[in-house]
């Protein structure tokens, strides 16, 4: 079996936080889906689990950081290319999110745009050019 990642969020409004993450590409698992919870499955081995805050305290041993104010992670995605990083970037914006907090970053071999969802949890969509990349170690 892979390794698998589980990203847990703390969440204000199931619904909306649903929608807004099958908008940029999750596919949801109805099987772990609730009231109070929301598995969005971003690839084989990555799943969002989205829980109200309610839900998430109870997993938690200290506050629940309001993301709009705080940063505690940035959740970096990769991308196939630099039109999938402006398409989930142009995805979270029209779905209720905020694109480009900071200026998109071009470096000829990466490609990088930043996104928050609406409870202001941060993302960074990215594209590298491996090959470019390795050559520069040259």
């Amino acid at each position: 079996m892979p390794k698998m990642i589980f990203i847990n969020l703390p969440v204000r409004d199931i619904a909306a936080s649903t929608r807004f993450y099958e908008a940029i590409g999750c596919k949801k698992n109805e099987q772990f889906s609730d009231d109070k919870a929301s598995s969005l499955v971003w690839s084989d081995t990555i799943t969002f689990q989205l829980l109200t805050q309610d839900y998430f305290a109870t997993f938690a041993t200290k506050p629940i950081a309001n993301a709009h104010e705080t940063v505690g992670m940035l959740i970096a995605l990769s991308c196939d290319s630099r039109e999938d990083v402006d398409s989930i970037t142009k995805a979270a914006a029209a779905a209720g999110g905020k694109a480009d907090i900071r200026e998109p970053q071009d470096m000829g071999f990466m490609y990088l745009r930043t996104f928050e969802d609406p409870d202001g949890h941060v993302f960074e969509p990215a594209w590298t050019d491996m090959a470019a990349a390795a050559s520069m170690g040259e």
